[in-house]
């Protein structure tokens, strides 16, 4: 599942913006939002969502329940 930034509580620090691996996060409107499209929970980048560990405000970066998890592509070797 990808994650979400909750509106309501992001400070607009810009914190979380530089640190995604996937360019996945961008200001809209004075708060950050991220694009569900582009999150991959930071699997095969990280052990914990960049967005989470630098976020200031807790539980303002959680998990879009509402989307499917995100799913590594398979390797080559790992089709064989």
């Amino acid at each position: 599942m990808p994650f979400k930034i909750i509106a309501s509580q992001c400070t607009g620090c810009s914190a979380c913006e530089p640190e995604c691996p996937n360019v996945a996060i961008a200001e809209k409107a004075g708060t950050f939002v991220i694009d569900p499209k582009k999150c991959t929970e930071c699997i095969g980048h990280f052990d914990e969502p960049q967005c989470v560990a630098v976020c200031p405000v807790d539980n303002t970066c959680v998990i879009d329940t509402s989307l499917a998890r995100y799913r590594e592509p398979a390797r080559a070797e790992d089709r064989t």
